[in-house]
């Protein structure tokens, strides 16, 4: 028997007890043919069987507080500990700061690693967005004539994240009025379709190597804007097969099919929790805890990443990015229910020195599943 994906059907569903939390995090959501070819070697890449990409997410914020925020000294600790620990050979470097994505970017590329750049600034005008895009698009273009290996993704989820396209300021009042049923699908579709092909334009304009956009599984995009198709992934299937009959269809553009982000959360049941897993903490009580009876399991997130990472490498699909490397701003207690980490999607688990406030002398420590999916990437990237 079939088990149900988590879709967009089902997120929105699960969606409604989470409106008026603190934020969205990264995996809640889930023309005219491409003028950029892959960059060089990717063919002979594709000719190998598995994944030509392996890595993991990583964030450029300032964070809740300075203290969690981009650090260029830790970065560079972070990005070390990503090629050498985690055996990746790449990384999706994401966030608002154009200047911070740069400097993450390239210190990615002079350890070794491919490097995606993919821009998030949300709720802010569409003009701004696209400036924005430009921008970062054109320091990804700086880094690829210094040789760098990049990809530069036009951006997340824009029906979410970009104003107009469905009513609310921000992206938890859009996720409220869709569950209320107080905005148009098909008008929604048609400003997608006329914003995804001006973003495929405007990241063209300064950047010539390979170009995508970070979709939601699900989601309607005319994949001849791009060079790669790219899904965020969050299902669960008790059996394998159901991955592959999901994602197969992706592959009728006849171009590579990349995992963008994928994962799950640190408790039993997280895997079939998909995309709504971080919808577990209570942030209306006077300190944040976690919901119900939860209990934490390194072993479920491990072992859902690993199950996951084989079927796209037996897929021989493109790439698979893991969501995501730290989440600073929920930090592992020993009393259950503040220990928020079970709601983080990451593979390290963040100890903060003081009990309810981050100091700049957190630290991470690596759970069960950055030891899979380290040792996954050693063994999938040894030489055949």
């Amino acid at each position: 028997m079939r088990d149900e994906g988590m879709t967009r059907g089902r997120f929105l569903t699960g969606a409604a007890a989470a409106v008026g939390a603190a934020a969205l995090a990264g995996p809640v959501l889930s023309g005219t043919p491409a003028a950029a070819a892959p960059h060089p070697g990717a063919e002979r890449a594709a000719a190998r069987r598995g994944l030509t990409y392996r890595g993991v997410m990583y964030e450029c914020t300032d964070g809740d507080t300075p203290a969690i925020g981009w650090n260029r000294t830790r970065m560079r600790s972070d990005v070390r500990s990503i090629k050498r620990a985690l055996h990746a050979n790449s990384v999706v470097v994401y966030g608002t700061g154009v200047e911070r994505m740069a400097a993450t970017a390239a210190e990615a590329a002079e350890q070794g690693l491919h490097v995606w750049l993919q821009p998030r600034l949300a709720d802010v005008p569409e003009r701004q967005i696209l400036d924005h895009l430009a921008e970062t698009g054109r320091q990804a273009e700086r880094l690829r004539r210094q040789g760098a290996r990049v990809y530069l993704s036009v951006g997340c989820e824009f029906v979410l994240f970009v104003p107009g396209i469905v009513p609310g300021d921000n992206a938890l009042e859009r996720v409220e009025n869709m569950l209320k049923g107080n905005w148009d699908p098909e008008k929604a579709q048609r400003k997608l379709d006329r914003l995804i092909p001006l973003a495929a334009r405007t990241a063209r304009r300064v950047f010539h190597g390979p170009v995508t956009y970070g979709a939601a599984h699900e989601d309607v995009v005319d994949w001849s804007l791009f060079d790669i198709v790219s899904v965020n992934y969050y299902s669960y299937f008790a059996d394998p097969r159901g991955y592959v009959k999901e994602l197969d269809p992706y592959r009728k553009w006849g171009k590579p099919v990349a995992i963008t982000e994928c994962g799950t959360c640190t408790f039993r049941g997280a895997p079939e929790a998909g995309g709504m897993g971080w919808n577990t903490i209570d942030y209306s009580k006077p300190r944040p805890e976690v919901r119900g009876d939860l209990r934490r399991s390194e072993r479920t997130q491990a072992r859902y990443l690993s199950q996951v990472l084989g079927v796209f490498e037996r897929m021989n699909l493109h790439a698979a990015m893991v969501y995501q490397f730290a989440s600073p701003e929920l930090p592992h207690r020993r009393e259950r229910r503040y220990d928020l980490d079970m709601a983080s999607y990451s593979l390290t688990k963040a100890i903060w020195k003081t009990e309810d406030a981050p100091t700049a002398r957190w630290h991470w420590e690596p759970k069960e599943s950055f030891h899979a999916v380290a040792e996954h990437f050693a063994r999938a990237g040894r030489p055949v």
